[in-house]
């Protein structure tokens, strides 16, 4: 499939919404936020995961000034969930929103999930954007508790997106794969590898669905309309991943 013809947003007469997801580690907005704002607006996303939000100084305002300058809005996470945050934009209704700190292992870093649970029409999808430890144990324990979260959502559809800190192999990548659908395995669109932007060669971002949506194409947006290898480059030290999916209607 030719990155043009990532399906855009829309609305099916049958209340079924195609959106696109958006999966990105900004690294705290440290590198270049103009080229970052183009890289989201040009992926033209309904929901955007961040990984490594702003979490000190002023954290709310730079988090609102990029959705502003991405031409979304801030829906929940930041310092809050401890780095995982998520945009959206005015398509999506906000049912509820929750951030969720997960147990603290002495002298490693603390880690969160950003959850929420949103409309888009008659399609009701949870949602939560993650970024796993770089210790083993801490990740796959995490892993088990971001499928609990996602479950405890309540709805019957859910997508999950973030940086896992490990590749398809590994074994809470595989847990999470056991039982979400991984969108860029079901329906492979654009690139593979998501690090690092100078030199992809690993595949450590991902976005997750629960089975019954359908995945219309998933994976890193190179040569999409409007992204650039320059901005890329410059917008944070992970490559986006960029999902089209089909949410269907509750009955």
């Amino acid at each position: 499939m030719a990155p043009s013809a990532l399906p855009n947003s829309r609305t099916n007469p049958d209340g079924s919404a195609v959106i696109r997801v958006l999966s990105y580690n900004i690294r705290s907005m440290r590198d270049d936020t103009d080229a970052l704002a183009r890289v989201i607006t040009a992926c033209a996303p309904d929901l955007v995961l961040i990984q490594e939000a702003p979490r000190f100084f002023r954290w709310r305002k730079k988090l609102a000034r990029l959705a502003a300058a991405s031409h979304l809005v801030t829906l929940s996470g930041g310092a809050t969930a401890s780095g995982p945050a998520l945009l959206c934009n005015l398509r999506a209704t906000v049912e509820h929103t929750e951030d969720v700190l997960l147990p603290l292992t002495p002298g490693l870093h603390r880690r969160g999930f950003a959850t929420a649970v949103v409309r888009f029409g008659r399609a009701r999808l949870g949602v939560l954007s993650c970024h796993l430890s770089l210790q083993k144990d801490e990740r796959y324990e995490q892993g088990g508790l971001l499928l609990d979260h996602l479950a405890g959502l309540g709805v019957t559809h859910a997508v999950a997106g973030g940086d896992l800190n490990e590749r398809p192999h590994g074994r809470t990548f595989r847990r999470l794969a056991g039982e979400l659908q991984d969108c860029w395995t079901t329906t492979p669109w654009g690139g593979e590898y998501s690090s690092t932007p100078t030199e992809p060669h690993q595949r450590i971002d991902a976005i997750l669905a629960t089975p019954g949506i359908e995945v219309l194409g998933c994976g890193v947006p190179l040569d999409h309309p409007g992204i650039t290898e320059d901005d890329l480059r410059a917008a944070t030290d992970h490559l986006p991943v960029l999902a089209a999916l089909r949410v269907p209607a509750e009955s």
